[in-house]
C-alpha cells in the first residue's frame, strides 16, 4: 500500500492503514526528534507528532508528499520540546541505517573511524542551531532542499545558506582531519 493509498484508507477511518504509515516512518521520525535536539524525549515527541499527525490528515495536501509533512510535525515537536524545557538538550545521533555496512577488518580501523565519528558529531553538536538543523536535514536525514525547506518551516534560500555556513564550519573545525 503507498501512501496515497494509506491516507485515503485513514480518512475513511482504518486504523491499519495509518498503521501502515507509522511503521514505514516511525524510525525516520525517531532519528529526526534525536538529530533535531529531542534526545532521550525522541519517542514522546514521535508518538505526540504522530498523533497530532492523525488528528490532522483531513488537512493534509493530497498532491503533497507525505514525509516532509509528518517531518515538519516531528520538527515542530521537536521545537516545542526543547524550548519549553529551556535548555539545549545534548544531540543523540542515531546513524544505524546511514552507517558505512563496511566493517573494518583491522582493530585500528575501528579505533580511528570511531574517533573521527565522535569528533564529526562533537563538531556538528557546536554548530549554531539554524545551520546545525540545515545540515542534519540535508546530509543525515537526506532530505533535499525542498524538503528540508518544508520540514524547518525556512524559506530554500535560508536552507541553502545556512546549510552554506554550517558546512563551511565543519570544515573549519575538522576539515583537515577528516578529509
Amino acid at each position: 500500500m503507498d501512501d496515497d493509498e494509506a491516507i485515503a484508507r485513514s480518512l475513511e477511518g482504518d486504523l491499519a492503514a495509518y498503521e501502515v504509515l507509522v511503521a514505514r516512518y516511525s524510525a525516520l521520525a525517531h532519528r529526526t526528534a534525536y538529530l533535531l535536539g529531542a534526545g532521550d524525549e525522541a519517542e514522546d515527541v514521535v508518538q505526540e507528532a504522530f498523533v497530532k499527525a492523525y488528528r490532522h490528515l483531513p488537512g493534509f495536501r493530497r498532491q503533497a508528499p507525505f514525509r516532509p509533512w509528518l517531518l515538519r510535525i516531528v520538527a515542530n515537536e521537536t521545537h516545542n520540546l526543547t524550548r519549553s524545557r529551556g535548555r539545549r538538550s545534548d544531540l543523540v545521533l542515531r546513524l544505524g541505517t546511514t552507517a558505512d555496512a563496511r566493517v573494518p577488518d583491522d582493530p585500528s580501523d575501528v579505533a580511528v573511524a570511531g574517533d573521527r565519528r565522535t569528533r564529526l558529531l562533537a563538531a556538528v553538536r557546536a554548530l549554531p542551531e539554524r545551520e546545525r538543523q540545515a545540515v542534519v536535514c540535508r546530509y543525515f536525514l537526506q532530505l533535499t532542499e525542498a524538503e528540508t525547506a518544508q520540514v524547518l518551516d525556512w524559506p530554500v534560500g535560508t536552507v541553502k545558506s545556512s546549510t552554506h555556513r554550517g558546512l563551511a564550519r565543519l570544515r573549519e573545525e575538522v576539515g583537515g582531519e577528516l578529509a
